[in-house]
């Protein structure tokens, strides 16, 4: 993705080797077409199979689909590639594959990995995923929707529909960020889901070593972000601070207990990123705060609420997944609201042109 600097490749290994009070990693598939699974697979060499929490992630297919730019490549529901009798064959090539290049027998957890509308919805496709727990390939299962921000219905629609098998979730949560991803916390606490929130650090900002006009790399894919981003969330950012503060806890772990401190979030994943500049942080310090948080939470429900108002940002983008503001034929990461939708909206009182719209 190009953030921050490029780190040699043995500096990474040593990032991502579970200890020092770490003990889970997440891989995806796709990532370097495999080649995250192999990195991850030398980092685990060596270490019991039983000190740490495997994470897997399959659901692009890399294997016989064509990248599409910047789009990447196609998920493994795409019409032009199977049908749905062929899904299950799919995710247990796929997870085999992946097992292999990292070099076990298991997923502690296997993740299906920013599905399209079929992958929500489909009975095929959970099928498949199943198998693979009854396989043993996969001790737990679970869905993280993606790339973007959104799929609130999608996901809430997913676990409605399979429950029973969804024993993890992944969203984008953090203090600077707590819309939409709040609107699915009901329905996973529900049904029993526990969450896994990625980017809690807000594209580095909570690491506290990005400045006002920070200059990001060309491809750097916050560079992409609207003007003025780093800015608003700084201004916010020094809101924030006396909270931690008072609690003597640095920026990121204060986002990393604001996340926590709702009842479905079990995990918290931000994003580790080594910033280029005289100010830049290590990327190794940076791995050392997040090991540092602990529970029991420090925050009050009153903070919590407080920090939540002053990151509020409903309506500050469009959203990914069903969404009335699409229009037009359904596209891989976005959908018109079907009436299945919208009455499951009512059910857990969502308003889509109102709750899952951006602000004019």
């Amino acid at each position: 993705m190009h953030f921050g600097e490029p780190i040699a490749e043995r500096r990474l290994q040593a990032l991502l080797r579970p200890g020092d009070g770490i003990d889970t990693v997440i891989t995806a598939d796709v990532y370097g077409a495999g080649e995250a699974d192999t990195l991850l697979g030398r980092s685990l060499a060596g270490l019991a199979r039983d000190s740490y929490c495997l994470v897997g992630a399959i659901g692009h297919d890399f294997y016989e689909g064509a990248r599409e730019g910047a789009k990447g490549y196609p998920r493994f529901t795409d019409p032009t590639l199977r049908t749905e009798h062929d899904y299950a064959a799919y995710i247990r090539a796929a997870t085999e594959r992946s097992l292999a290049r990292v070099g076990v027998e298991h997923f502690d957890l296997l993740l299906l990995h920013n599905p399209d509308r079929t992958g929500y919805s489909s009975e095929a496709v959970w099928a498949g995923m199943q198998a693979m727990r009854d396989a043993g390939l996969a001790t737990m299962l679970g869905v993280a929707p993606g790339p973007a921000n959104g799929f609130t219905l999608d996901l809430i629609d997913c676990i409605e529909r399979f429950g029973r098998l969804i024993d993890w979730a992944m969203i984008i949560l953090s203090p600077m960020e707590p819309w939409p991803g709040e609107l699915v916390l009901e329905a996973a606490t529900r049904h029993g889901v526990k969450l896994i929130t990625r980017v809690v650090d807000y594209g580095g900002l909570f690491y506290d070593d990005i400045g006002a006009g920070h200059a990001f790399g060309r491809q750097d894919h916050r560079a992409f972000r609207p003007d003025g981003w780093v800015e608003e969330g700084l201004s916010k950012l020094e809101l924030m601070r006396p909270y931690a503060i008072s609690h003597d806890i640095s920026m990121l772990q204060l986002a990393c207990y604001w996340n926590l401190a709702h009842d479905p979030v079990a995990c918290v994943a931000p994003t580790l990123l080594q910033e280029h500049g005289p100010d830049a942080r290590t990327i190794e310090d940076k791995r050392s705060e997040l090991a540092a948080v602990v529970m029991p939470n420090q925050l009050t429900d009153a903070e919590v609420a407080e920090l939540g108002r002053i990151g509020d940002n409903v309506g500050c983008m469009a959203l990914k997944g069903a969404s009335s503001e699409h229009d037009g034929q359904a596209r891989a990461d976005r959908w018109a609201v079907s009436e299945e939708l919208r009455a499951l909206a009512g059910r857990w009182s969502i308003d889509p042109e109102r709750d899952l719209a951006r602000s004019t």
